[in-house]
């Protein structure tokens, strides 16, 4: 789930302060990003994340600092070879209108260009501010994967509200969502005998 940025919390490269730093987290941000998430959490803006689901997920998440404080976060989660979802997008209330959104998705798109990913995908309540960086909105059915791993646990799972966006970064290797229905989505487990 996205938190609660709005369509007008992108600005330019060249306006941004100076002072804001995007960064892979590590374990020493554990705090603060519960402290962000969770306050999101409590207005089901997102869902809750305990500490030890940060620590498990960890490697997926990347922070934006202004000195010592925590502005936000994001993490880019992989979910196929060729696919990968921005989740966890979290921007503190004093830090929305200093593009601090824009700088975590950023860094998140590249990460994911780095990883060779072909396309990435977010649900969320504020489409404007993603389609402003480059996402498109698309049906909530074309993207299988997300629907049957965190989707299960959320609250709203049966009346969900958000919107699913896309945003293809290799279009030329880009058809489709891969489905559930393709044999290659599924790391296959060789069949192995029992000893007698």
């Amino acid at each position: 789930m996205i938190s609660a940025l709005t369509d007008d919390a992108v600005v330019p490269h060249h306006g941004r302060p100076r002072h804001l730093t995007v960064r892979k987290a590590g374990m020493r941000d554990i705090g603060p990003l519960l402290h962000l998430i969770n306050g999101y959490a409590a207005k089901g803006i997102m869902l809750p994340r305990t500490e030890f689901e940060l620590s498990e997920n960890m490697r997926d998440f990347s922070v934006l600092y202004s000195g010592k404080e925590l502005l936000g976060c994001g993490a880019l989660h992989f979910y196929s070879p060729t696919v990968g979802e921005i989740r966890s997008l979290a921007v503190a209330e004093q830090a929305k209108t200093q593009g601090a959104g824009r700088l975590i998705v950023d860094s998140l798109v590249q990460e994911a260009r780095d990883y060779e990913l072909h396309a990435v995908f977010a649900f969320t309540y504020v489409p404007g501010f993603f389609q402003k960086v480059g996402f498109s909105e698309v049906e909530r059915g074309e993207l299988p994967l997300k629907a049957w791993k965190d989707c299960l646990r959320c609250p709203k799972f049966q009346n969900c509200d958000e919107i699913a966006v896309l945003r293809v970064l290799e279009p030329d290797k880009w058809t489709s969502m891969p489905s559930a229905s393709e044999p290659n989505l599924y790391i296959q487990l060789p069949n192995i005998a029992p000893r007698s």
